[in-house]
């Protein structure tokens, strides 16, 4: 096994994003790729460590970028002075995760009829939303994700494979978002699954994560119970 990376630039709407791509080279053929939403800071070493994670795994990893090339916050300020303008304008939200996936198809190790989005935090509302749109990707993952609908894609069927791994006492997604999540994918169509964690907080997949007061605490048996039944996930899928 030799995990090889690559960082990747491509555009939506004239503005240039850059993903970062890994695989494995001692595999032969192609393979499904698997895009990867970042958290509200925009794309780092977590989302490229799991990229790295699932080309491990024998998948193509493909962190994307929501924000811009080497656009990223520092600070909850700036995370969310950048996060905002997408939740509240999610057609481009949403057309920044479909350009992301089109350019995960276009990877030469990538077979392009088996991809899907996971997302964490911030980025399981875009991997979400990609569902939403009705797009052919295969499945979405959100780990501890925001549930809000979108308000422009009520409609749509969901042909989207569906699994939300959610922190039960999530206060940025309380248990009556996580029951209304259900009636919306049920309504649209979707073969879907909500796994919760009790006494689970947001963000339970980043060992740095620590603010009981924010809520955002890490969970080292939910990290990995999530992190297995993604693995369950994806190998029933593909």
């Amino acid at each position: 096994m030799t995990i090889q990376t690559r960082l990747v630039e491509y555009a939506c709407d004239g503005v240039v994003l850059e993903a970062f791509c890994a695989w494995d080279d001692a595999l032969t053929g192609t393979r499904p790729g698997i895009a990867i939403a970042h958290t509200w800071a925009g794309r780092g070493d977590f989302e490229e460590g799991k990229a790295i994670a699932l080309a491990e795994l024998g998948y193509v990893g493909f962190a994307l970028d929501m924000y811009g090339k080497g656009v990223s916050g520092s600070n909850p300020e700036e995370n969310n002075a950048l996060m905002t303008p997408l939740v509240s304008d999610r057609e481009l939200l949403q057309a920044r995760m479909l350009a992301a996936l089109a350019s995960l198809r276009d990877q030469a190790e990538v077979n392009a009829g088996n991809v899907a989005a996971i997302g964490y935090c911030f980025g399981g509302l875009c991997a979400l939303d990609l569902a939403r749109t009705g797009s052919d990707v295969n499945a979405v993952i959100s780990f501890h994700g925001l549930f809000m609908p979108p308000g422009n894609t009520a409609d749509n069927h969901i042909s989207a494979k569906v699994l939300c791994l959610h922190g039960y006492a999530d206060p940025m997604a309380p248990p009556e978002a996580m029951t209304a999540l259900g009636a919306e994918l049920t309504a649209a169509g979707a073969d879907w699954q909500i796994h919760a964690y009790g006494n689970t907080l947001h963000a339970f997949t980043n060992p740095e994560a620590a603010d009981p007061e924010m809520g955002t605490v890490y969970n080292a048996a939910a990290d990995r119970r999530s992190w297995q039944s993604l693995q369950n996930f994806l190998a029933e899928l593909f």
